[in-house]
Formats: C-alpha cells, sequence, structure tokens
C-alpha cells in the first residue's frame, strides 16, 4: 500500500489518509440526501435514485483514487442534478421523460471523455470569455437558491408579482430556517461535516414538529429500478434515441460547458490546496483526473444519478493532510455503505406535497441554499467596467434563475457576447467557435418559441 499510494514521498501515512477519507466522505454525504430529492422532484423514483447516488460515488471516488492517486472525490454534481431535474426533464417531470434527461447525462459524459482523450478540451475551453465562465457558476448558484427558497417554503409562486412570501404558520418552515441557520452556525465554528450536522439538526426539529416520522427500518434493500435508464423503453422508444432535438442537444452541450469548467476549476483548487500544482500552473496527470472525472458523468447517466462530478468538498479531507488517492478510496467505501440505509435517506430526503405549490423539502432546502451561496464567489472577478464583457456575464447570472432553465441563461450570455463584440468592432476577441455556439443557441430558443413548428409542422 505504501508503494502504491506512495504515502512517504507525499508526506502523509495510512492514519491520516483514513481520517482524510471519512472526513471528506462527512462533508459530502448530503448529496445522498439531497440529490434523490432534488431528480424525485422530476419524475425519477426516490428509492432507485438514492441507491444510484451512493453506489455511483462510491464507484467513482474508488476508481479516481486508484487511477490518479490524489485525494479528489466525486459524486452527483449539485447544479447539474438541478439542471437535469428542472430544466432537462422539467419540473414535475413535465417535457420529457426523465430516463431521456438521464441519456442526456450519459451523452454529455461521452462528449467529453472524447474531447479529453483527444485534447480537443483546450480549445473548447479557450473559446469562451471568463467572464461567461464565472457568470455561469453564479447563476447556477442563484437558481439552485431559488430552488432551495421555494423548496424550504421561504417564498412560493404567486401569480401577479411572481413570487411571494412563504407562509411562516407552517411549521416545514421553520424546519428549513432553524436547519439553515444551523449549517450556518457550525460553518461559522470551522465544524466538519457543517452541511451534514446543519441537515441532523433540521431532522430532529422535523421529528418535534411532526413534520417528519422515524422510519420503520434502518436498513433497505438496494433499488436498481435507474439503472441503465438511457437504454430503457419510453414513450415507444429506448430514451437515448429521443435526445436527438434542437433544444435536448443543446441542453447535452450547456451541461457539457458546466460540468467542463466546474472540474477544471475544481481540480485546480484542491491541487493548490494539496500542493500539486506545477510552478506554470498546470497539473500533474490532468488527463487521467479528467477521464475519470468524465467516465463520472457517463457513469451518472447510466446510474440514473444525474452527472458525477468532482467535489470541491474534497478540500476538507485534503486539510486534514490528505494527499493520496487511498482518500478517495475510503469516501468512496462509506458511499457503498450508506447506500443500504435507504429509509433512513427516504426519511432525511423525502418531500410533502401540495397541490398548490407543488412538493416541499424542509431538510435539505437548507443544503441547497448554502450551496448556491457557495458558488457566489466568482461574482467578484467578473470585470464589471467593461459593458461589453459585463452585460452578457450579467444577462446569464439573471437569465438562469429568472427563466428557471440553465441553458437559456447561458444561451442570453453566448447571444449577447457574440453580438456586442461584432457591432462594436471587436471581432479579435470573438473565438470562431462561439459563433457556431451562439448559432445554436438562436436554433434552440426559436424550436423553444415553436418556429419550427409554426413553419414547418
Amino acid at each position: 500500500m505504501e508503494r502504491f499510494f506512495k504515502f512517504s514521498e507525499r508526506g502523509t501515512n495510512l492514519r491520516t489518509e483514513i481520517i482524510a477519507g471519512i472526513t471528506t466522505f462527512m462533508t459530502m454525504a448530503y448529496i445522498i440526501f439531497v440529490n434523490p430529492g432534488i431528480l424525485s422532484a422530476a419524475g425519477v423514483p426516490f428509492e432507485g435514485a438514492a441507491t444510484a447516488t451512493a453506489l455511483g460515488a462510491a464507484l467513482m471516488c474508488i476508481a479516481m483514487g486508484l487511477i490518479s492517486n490524489r485525494p479528489l472525490a466525486l459524486a452527483s454534481g449539485m447544479g447539474l442534478n438541478a439542471v437535469v431535474a428542472f430544466s432537462v426533464i422539467g419540473f414535475a417531470q413535465g417535457n420529457v421523460p426523465w430516463q431521456v434527461g438521464m441519456a442526456v447525462i450519459f451523452v454529455e459524459g461521452l462528449i467529453i471523455l472524447a474531447l479529453v482523450l483527444t485534447g480537443f478540451r483546450e480549445a473548447v475551453m479557450n473559446a469562451i470569455p471568463m467572464s461567461l465562465k464565472r457568470a455561469i457558476g453564479v447563476g447556477i448558484g442563484l437558481f439552485i437558491t431559488t430552488i432551495g427558497l421555494n423548496e424550504s417554503g421561504v417564498i412560493g409562486p404567486d401569480a401577479i408579482t411572481l413570487v411571494k412570501l412563504g407562509d411562516f404558520s407552517q411549521p416545514y418552515v421553520w424546519v428549513s430556517l432553524i436547519g439553515l441557520f444551523a449549517i450556518i452556525i457550525f460553518m461559522a465554528f470551522k465544524v466538519r461535516g457543517d452541511i451534514l450536522l446543519g441537515m441532523a439538526v433540521a431532522t430532529v426539529v422535523a421529528l418535534i414538529l411532526g413534520v417528519a416520522e422515524l422510519p420503520t427500518a434502518v436498513f433497505g434493500t438496494l433499488d436498481f429500478s435507474t439503472f441503465f435508464a438511457p437504454f430503457q423503453q419510453v414513450e415507444g422508444g429506448m430514451a437515448l434515441m429521443q435526445i436527438f432535438t434542437p433544444t435536448l442537444l443543446v441542453a447535452v452541450f450547456a451541461i457539457m460547458l458546466t460540468d467542463f469548467f466546474d472540474t477544471m476549476g475544481t481540480v485546480v483548487a484542491i491541487g493548490e490546496q494539496a500542493d500539486f500544482i506545477n510552478e506554470d500552473g498546470t497539473v500533474p496527470g490532468a488527463k487521467g483526473i479528467l477521464a475519470v472525472d468524465s467516465a463520472a458523468a457517463v457513469t451518472g447517466g447510466l446510474f440514473g444519478a444525474s452527472s458525477i462530478t468532482t467535489y470541491i468538498e474534497s478540500a476538507a479531507g485534503v486539510a486534514e493532510g490528505g494527499r493520496t488517492g487511498l482518500t478517495s478510496v475510503v469516501t468512496g467505501i462509506f458511499f457503498a455503505l450508506a447506500a443500504f440505509f435507504a429509509p433512513i435517506i427516504a426519511m432525511v430526503g423525502g418531500g410533502i406535497m401540495f397541490e398548490d405549490r407543488g412538493t416541499i423539502y424542509p431538510i435539505t432546502a437548507g443544503a441547497l441554499i448554502i450551496v448556491g451561496f457557495f458558488m457566489m464567489k466568482g461574482v467578484k472577478d467578473i470585470s464589471w467596467d467593461n459593458v461589453a464583457d459585463a452585460f452578457p456575464a450579467f444577462i446569464t447570472i439573471v437569465g438562469i434563475p429568472l427563466t428557471y432553465n440553465i441553458s437559456y441563461g447561458i444561451g442570453f450570455g453566448f447571444i449577447s457576447y457574440t453580438l456586442i463584440k461584432l457591432f462594436t468592432g471587436k471581432t479579435k476577441e470573438i473565438h470562431p467557435l462561439m459563433y457556431v455556439i451562439s448559432a445554436a443557441f438562436v436554433v434552440a430558443f426559436l424550436d423553444a418559441a415553436g418556429v419550427f413548428t409554426a413553419l414547418f409542422g
């Protein structure tokens, strides 16, 4: 084990790596409860999503540890799961079957994997201006926060003002608020596993107020109903074959873009903390890391867990001294064990259905709000004094939550950036691929508006 993981070379030992792996799991474990809740709102079977989330994270954490030997853990991505549930599939499964949504993730992962293996990834990355890269993350953060506030009951829908203050006489609102502030307090005191512990507080309050009930069992059987979702038969055909529409193909690209840059930012950030970044800013063994991350997206779509991606929470394990892949392997083992606690997952991540406002998820809502808060950091790095860069970033940031569609927000930003640069004579600043991407978004918007249907029936 010493020879394989290179403990001495990296200044660590077996005990440190195990503790680091447990710490990373504690900071990421909230995804086991949150992800099934988000996906189930779009029609994905909750129990199946819980099994897929835990086992998918377990498999890819172990793969990352063994292949890259870096302390990078993976699980279903926050933000990306919201894309699948609320943009691709559509709220309450109103647009496309959830299996087709998972097929979008499956194909997106295959494309990224191909880009990594061919080296074309750098060309795509260089085509997107940095201001838009940052804006996408911020916009998704606001989107997740909006979802969290709605699922907590703090805000609700309104026919005239679009949103309104929620009903604070409802106990589930207080469950959410107490859970949220518990997380904030744990964060302020730098307690490891702050999100998970905050959810534990919310769970206790939910039980006291009668919002949740104790499960009749602790252990449950694994549910594989979401596995191989892209190849399941739905609405008379294989789900995978139903993604070839302009809207869904744009969704493939939009998710790929988000997955693409989120991973790169995470790897660089963790690499700097763990001291495995070269002086020129390159990451040793980056191709292997990105290959596993890309394969994780494929696996997420295949399992029905949404896109699995590298987590910034890996920083918690690194802070505990984790420097090798054993940290990730230990994290993966704990995820695998968690798969057998489905009744507890259902209690924490399950929702309360209301006819007038959809489903409320009081215990996990606070985690969504906090993750959205984390994703706001990039807004400070946008050049707000440069209108040609700032306005496309702004329209991206507000477009994502206000249209309740991440693809639309990104499209607004890309099209406005290309047009502003074009009409101000700054064509040299437009990468050729930006014309292609912007044109693809225009086609998607026309299709969504029903233009093609009106013209061609």
